[in-house]
Order: C-alpha cells, then structure tokens, then sequence
C-alpha cells in the first residue's frame, strides 16, 4: 500500500496489497500484516516439525507446549482446569508464569494477531465479508463487544460445574493448533462453520465477541509495556477506525479530545485498551505516521 500518495486503506485496496508497504522514498518493504502472518505460520511450522520430524524445538500445540524445554501453558487453559479439577501441576504453574511474563512484556492480546492460526483465517473471511458487505450481498452487522466478558465466565462457570475443559469443544484455536501438530480431525467442522458465521454475518465475530483466550490475554494487555503509541501528527482523517475491528481502542485518535490535550500540553499518548490486538494494521495505514509501537517501560532504561 501506499499510504503516503495514494492514501490507500486495508479496505479500499487489493488483499494481497497489505503486505508490502511504501516508504516515502518509495521503497517497498513488509506490512505488519505480512510480519504477522510469517511469525505465526513459522510458530506452527515448528509444531508440525517437532511432532513429524522429532525437532524438539517447539513441541505441543497452543494449548500447552515446550519450547527449547521451557513449559508454556495458556492462562486460560489454566484457569479451565483448576475450576475443573481443583489441582494444578506444578508444570502448568510454571507454563503459566512464563507465558504471562512474555506477555506482561510484549502486549496481551498481541496472541491474537501474532500467534494465533485462527487470525490469518479470520483475517481473509474479514476481506470477503467487506467485499459482500460493499456490494449490499450482506449487511455489516455490529454487536456490543462486552459481551465477550460474559462467555468468559460461561465457560469457566461450565468447567467449574461440569469438571470438563467445556470450551475445548469449541476452541477453534485449539482445533486448528491440534491439526497442524497432529493430523486434522471432524472437528474441523467447527471452525468451518466459525469462519462461514464471519464470513456471512459478523466481521471477526469469533475473535471480537466469543473467544475466552483472547479476553484473558486482553487483561494482561492492559498493563503490559508494548503499546500502540499516538502522538500529535494525527489528522483524525480515522481511516485506522476503518481498519480495526476493534476500533474502540482508538477512540484517543477522534478530535474531540483535542482541547483536552492542548490543555495538558499532552503531544503523546499509549492506547490502553485491553481490547487492542497490537496487529499494526493502524501503522500500516496512518499516512501522518501519527501511530507507532512503544515500549512503556523505556524511560525507566
């Protein structure tokens, strides 16, 4: 894309377009997008190699793994089977702790755009619903994405009361993970099923309303270091509110708060939101380079 001369948006150009951007000297290099979805098929490569070829560099699934003998546990997938079963390893202890260390660092819901297999595939049904959408085949259709708060205790309350891992059935992360480290199963389905939904009738609704893993690693986002960073270049032209698809995270970027800044002699600010994936896709956009990732910790190096 280029931004810079064309104003060119996510939307408004060419799928595999994204993934190269211009510079204003007009040299061509990767897009957040095309970094995300090499890391995250590079991740599941090793899966796949470690499980066929005996590796053991990144051995398990999403779910629960070793890497380089590291335990690394989903924290979700934690709290599942304490509810459940009313004891932890000390394994998935450790697991635990490291995972949420990482994150504390590099920004909670960065799992969701930089780890997880279900993002590319959501990521494309996302395209082909604009496309249905901008030819009035479907309607855009928008709910009150809170509600994905309300899944998580579901399914914690399902584990506590059925002493099963109850969204394991569901978890379209951890189907997709176990098929590309172990052989694909009937489950797949499901996550046919999933994509059809966004596809059809919500943009990214498994990811924006639904997914419990994703809320979890949203809490730890929202103190963790890495953050999306606005400063005052920003021409609140809100073509990065047309990109995200969980654009109340930028509500920061809106005129409306100008007044407020100017009264603070604020020129900077993190987006806090624990709902922000950290998926870059407002850099690749923002032709002011008003948007940029921060470390929130750098002035105390």
């Amino acid at each position: 894309m280029d931004k810079y001369n064309n104003r060119e948006t996510i939307g408004k150009t060419t799928f595999w377009s994204t993934f190269f951007d211009k510079t204003k000297e007009g040299k061509s290099i990767f897009s957040y997008r095309m970094k995300r979805w090499v890391l995250v098929i590079s991740i599941h490569l090793f899966f796949f190699l470690s499980f066929f070829i005996d590796l053991q560099m990144l051995e398990g699934t999403l779910s629960g793994s070793r890497f380089l003998g590291f335990h690394m546990i989903d924290p979700f997938m934690t709290i599942q089977m304490f509810l459940a079963t009313y004891h932890l390893p000390i394994n998935m202890i450790i697991g635990t702790v490291t995972i949420l260390i990482v994150y504390l660092l590099l920004g909670g819901r960065s799992y969701c755009s930089w780890v997880c297999p279900y993002g590319i595939l959501s990521e494309i049904g996302e395209k082909w619903h604009n496309t249905l959408v901008s030819k009035k085949i479907i309607k855009n259709r928008k709910f009150d994405h809170r509600v994905r708060h309300i899944f998580w205790v579901i399914f914690l309350v399902l584990s506590f009361t059925s002493g099963y891992l109850v969204f394991e059935t569901f978890n379209v992360v951890g189907i997709l993970s176990r098929m590309v480290a172990y052989g694909w199963s009937v489950a797949l389905i499901w996550v046919v099923v999933v994509f059809t939904m966004e596809v059809f009738f919500s943009r990214r609704a498994w990811c924006t309303y639904i997914c419990p893993i994703g809320t979890t690693y949203g809490y730890v986002g929202k103190v963790s270091a890495l953050r999306i960073e606005w400063n005052d270049n920003c021409d609140h032209c809100m073509v990065c509110h047309d990109v995200c698809f969980e654009n109340q995270v930028l509500e920061i970027t809106k005129a409306k708060y100008d007044k407020q800044r100017e009264e603070k002699n604020i020129t900077k600010e993190y987006i806090t939101g624990a709902d922000c994936t950290l998926c870059g896709r407002c850099i690749d956009v923002c032709h002011e380079d008003a948007l940029s990732f921060g470390f929130r910790l750098k002035g105390l190096v």
